[in-house]
């Protein structure tokens, strides 16, 4: 069934892949809470604490080509399923990590967890993009964010309150009691990881059973014959110079918004809020994102085009980046938030505009798409590394190590500009470039 079929029904399909995008939202925004939860409990650096994220990221340059050989044999159904299923395993291995509170074993689950969720990804991700108009893919793309922000943002409320409660009394107690008392301190803290990571497991292997047996059609792109215009169809991927923007751009774009999102509870903590206050700050983030998730999804494409919503989305996203770098206290913390402003239609636009005109191409050019959500494993610890190198360089200069910290930790977001200005290049004129030749 090709995309312009007219399908009596895509409402239940739709649903479907809603609910999968529920979960990988659940899954990879719990990290909020897990970054400053590991760098406790293994008592690590910034820049060790966000390989957290880099984990689970990496993941995606490992597996998305497999994932898409793996998909053109059991169709983009049974991909799903077999994802739900590696993602289960990932969360079982949370177990034994914690038991050994051993940092490298948390890292292994992580990044299981990841492969399974590039396996979802490459299937879900071109299913929803073709299953109906490409005009209007980032519209759905805007519904599956919504599934997926609102349940990153339950995620990120559950997690944070199993994870960092009392956690700001564990910080100051280990600091001043013996190895033996701290490593006792610290085993319990570990062990409140066992009951939300088995309560995962299950969820996600009945889930995986069910996806099985789900009604979701057999969609395949449009096949784009371009023998029509008098030009010769094209026969490999890198003769489409938009399809390789888009993958930078959404490769710049997934760092953005990892930092967005994965830094701030870490980032409030520096300014001085304690962890019970800090631990609902993602939420801001994501509920940010969910409104313009809303808007773009009763505004495209009849009121705004795509390619409008990422010019208007890259501006936001460098107007709020300057404003971070600008503020201090409470109010930059919002400025870090309202990135999920700039941030919500930029997935939803890249994708319908670099798949379009792909045909049989789609499915690679998919795996290639899934690979940029690396961003996610490279942008976010280069923050942290600017962060441990800016304050061990105030605070060589003299400055109080608190205040070193909470200087470091603004000013490292200028990273962000350089990201939003790409994603902005992109929106203008590279999605526009279907040939190398002029």
């Amino acid at each position: 069934m090709s995309n312009t079929s007219k399908t009596t029904n895509n409402l239940v399909p739709i649903l479907i892949i809603a609910g999968m995008f529920s979960i990988f939202g659940f899954v990879t925004w719990i990290n909020g809470a897990l970054i400053p939860f590991m760098k406790t409990l293994n008592e690590l650096t910034e820049a060790q604490a966000y390989l957290v994220a880099s984990a689970s990221y990496v993941s995606f340059v490992v597996m998305a080509l497999p994932a898409s050989f793996i998909i053109g044999k059991i169709g983009y159904k049974n991909g799903m399923s077999l994802g739900l299923f590696i993602m289960a395993l990932g969360a079982l291995v949370f177990i034994p990590a914690a038991e050994a509170r051993t940092y490298w074993m948390f890292l292994v689950a992580i990044f299981i967890q990841g492969v399974g969720m590039t396996v979802c990804q490459t299937a879900a991700n071109p299913y929803i993009t073709i299953i109906g108009p490409i005009e209007s893919g980032a519209k759905r793309m805007a519904i599956m964010g919504i599934a997926n922000k609102v349940a990153g943002a339950l995620g990120s409320l559950i997690f944070g309150a199993l994870l960092l409660s009392g956690i700001d009394d564990v910080k100051e107690k280990i600091a001043t009691v013996s190895e033996a008392e701290k490593g006792a301190m610290l085993d319990i803290m570990a062990d409140s990881v066992h009951t939300p990571y088995y309560v995962m497991a299950s969820v996600l292997f009945v889930l995986a059973l069910l996806i099985r047996k789900a009604p979701l059609p057999n969609v395949e792109a449009e096949e784009v014959d371009e023998t029509v215009t008098g030009k010769s169809t094209k026969t490999s991927i890198f003769q489409f110079p938009h399809l390789w923007l888009g993958v930078f751009a959404l490769f710049v774009y997934v760092g953005a918004e990892v930092i967005a999102g994965d830094t701030i509870i870490s980032y409030g903590m520096s300014l001085g809020f304690t962890g019970e206050e800090a631990k609902y700050f993602t939420t801001y983030t994501l509920m940010a994102m969910v409104v313009m998730y809303l808007l773009g999804a009763l505004l495209i494409p009849k009121y705004l085009k795509q390619g409008t919503a990422l010019i208007l989305s890259a501006l936001l996203g460098i107007l709020f980046s300057v404003c971070i770098l600008m503020t201090t206290g409470f109010a930059s913390v919002l400025f870090v938030a309202a990135l999920g402003i700039a941030n919500a239609l930029v997935w939803p636009a890249i994708w319908p505009l670099t798949l379009d005109g792909l045909g049989k191409f789609t499915k690679t050019a998919s795996a290639l798409l899934i690979m940029a959500i690396s961003g996610g494993a490279i942008i976010p610890p280069l923050y942290g590394r600017l962060v441990d190198a800016s304050k061990n360089d105030l605070i060589s200069q003299g400055i109080d190590a608190v205040e070193a910290t909470t200087t470091a930790a603004t000013g490292s977001y200028w990273i962000l500009i350089p990201c939003y200005a790409i994603i902005l290049f992109f929106a203008v004129w590279g999605h526009k470039i279907k040939s190398w030749k002029k």
